[in-house]
């Protein structure tokens, strides 16, 4: 949810003041590019998971700050609601056994923490929504107590000017309204970062949002929300209608909402930020006193706080990053497509997918962004998200002939893009064994026609028919998700239903 800032109040010349000091960041990355000040390629990745916490009922619970106090590890923080917490973990370079190392460090971080939210009758939860939060859990008093929540909740809010509509129609309809962005905390998700040169960016990003389809596809794993079962990953409407800053009028002019897929694809880095300047108003108007271009001048690195800030409050789904590490300026895109979960193995088998298929991607000759219209990747994300593993995509037609075809996703996976995908983790130089372990997990999936989304309505609806209520199904579901991701194989091998015949309620 954007750079760490410490709320205060504006007064009125402080926005005129805040979007010049944006164009002269901008100014100072542009002559950063020319000046090719850039780290040189170094094949890092990163990743952040968005996590939850619920109790032995299945229940969210309120608790991250307890929770964080015990873990007293930097790699743990705080996330939007306080059922939320975030582990972040350290650049690898991609390469040898990164991923099997990757499924390690996870998996021992994740059980730590889910021993010490243990002590506090609650424990850890990989998944896109919490299938039992209810509306009256996300309220503004369940925000983090972190003042960069506050404010940004506050200056959305106020940029809104009124209730937040939520009106998500998939299986079933979910209509209501919030006083704040807290709806948007339900979300929670995996993040990959990706270092690269200025010459690939463009490449890697066009590579990114052309996939992002498919990711969801097989990755989906948030199918309810606030009793409802809604899209298959419902995550981006959530996210979209949560932080909507416009108004129905603005809505209907065609202002771009601040979650945004994009509306074309780019030919270098300054376009993305440039974009986000000239098409939303800042929301944190806090002013760093550095002069970026003084510092230029002087032959330093600015750290362009304000773009930085600025940029972290515009929800691409595939983001551009600028960073500083060791003096010296990077770029990264940041992947925010995928739902956090099931298990580790899934995780991984999902960044396998997509740092071997946008590498394969990203270096074809004829790149799949000149044959696949801006257009058609865009109605592909919103299709899988609607369907998830049962999705149908278009995407290039093979041979000469040229256009588009709709193809189901799961064969376009298991025919086209793992074969692809392969190619880009030995590429990366990835172990044959890591690769073919991983990818084998997306294959199987494919070819079950199974992921988390698939697996959680199943299992819930099994719930149903032993006679569950809907709220004792979803806390049943959301229980058995628990037992199993902790088990710790694959979503593919679950078998769907409760552990024991389920008991009506009377």
């Amino acid at each position: 949810m954007g750079e760490k800032v410490v709320a205060g109040a504006f007064d009125l010349s402080d926005r005129n003041q805040y979007r010049r000091k944006l164009r002269a960041c901008l100014t100072g990355l542009e002559r950063l590019l020319e000046e090719e000040r850039f780290d040189r390629p170094r094949n890092l990745m990163g990743m952040e998971i968005e996590l939850n916490l619920a109790g032995p009922d299945g229940l969210p619970r309120m608790l991250n700050a307890q929770v964080l106090e015990r873990i007293a590890s930097r790699d743990f923080q705080t996330e939007l609601g306080m059922f939320n917490l975030e582990v972040n973990i350290a650049p690898h370079r991609l390469g040898g056994r990164v991923l099997d190392g990757l499924a390690e460090e996870v998996r021992t971080g994740l059980n730590y923490a889910h021993r010490k939210a243990g002590e506090l009758d609650a424990g850890i939860v990989m998944i896109g929504i919490l299938p039992t939060l209810n509306k009256a859990d996300l309220v503004s008093a369940n925000l983090s107590d972190v003042d960069r929540y506050a404010l940004l909740n506050e200056q959305i809010v106020a940029a809104r000017g009124e209730h937040f509509a939520l009106d998500i129609e998939g299986v079933e309809r979910l209509t209501c309204t919030s006083a704040s962005i807290a709806p948007e905390a339900a979300c929670t998700s995996v993040q990959l970062h990706l270092q690269v040169t200025p010459g690939r960016f463009a490449d890697v990003w066009n590579a990114a949002q052309a996939v992002a389809a498919a990711q969801v596809a097989v990755g989906a794993n948030a199918p309810f929300l606030f009793g409802r079962e809604l899209w298959r990953e419902s995550r981006p409407p959530l996210f979209l209608q949560s932080t909507d800053t416009r108004p129905p009028e603005l809505q209907v002019q065609g202002v771009r909402p601040r979650t945004w897929f994009g509306e074309r694809w780019i030919t270098g880095p300054l376009e993305l930020f440039e974009e986000n300047l000239r098409y939303f108003p800042a929301l944190l108007p806090l002013m760093d006193a550095e002069d970026p271009l003084g510092v230029l001048d002087a032959g330093g690195v600015p750290r362009l706080g304000e773009l930085v800030l600025h940029n972290g409050t515009v929800y691409r789904w595939n983001r551009p990053v600028y960073g500083i590490a060791d003096g010296v300026p990077h770029l990264r895109v940041e992947n925010r497509v995928l739902p956090a979960g099931p298990t580790v193995t899934d995780v991984i088998a999902n960044v396998a997918f997509y740092y071997g298929l946008v590498r394969a991607l990203a270096e074809e000759a004829r790149p799949v962004w000149t044959r696949l219209p801006f257009e058609a990747a865009a109605q592909n994300f919103d299709v899988a998200c609607r369907h998830g593993i049962d999705a149908r995509l278009r995407w290039p037609r093979r041979g000469r002939l040229g256009g588009t075809v709709e193809v189901p996703a799961v064969d376009l996976v298991r025919d086209e893009l793992l074969p692809l995908a392969a190619a880009g983790l030995d590429a990366w130089g990835v172990e044959p064994a890591d690769r073919d372990l991983y990818l084998g997990v997306i294959e199987k999936r494919c070819r079950l026609r199974v992921n988390g989304a698939s697996w959680q309505a199943a299992t819930y609806h099994r719930a149903l028919e032993s006679g569950l209520g809907r709220e004792a199904a979803l806390a049943a579901t959301t229980k058995r998700y628990c037992e199993l991701m902790h088990e710790g194989e694959p979503v593919h091998t679950w078998p769907v239903g409760l552990r024991e015949p389920a008991v009506p309620m009377g």
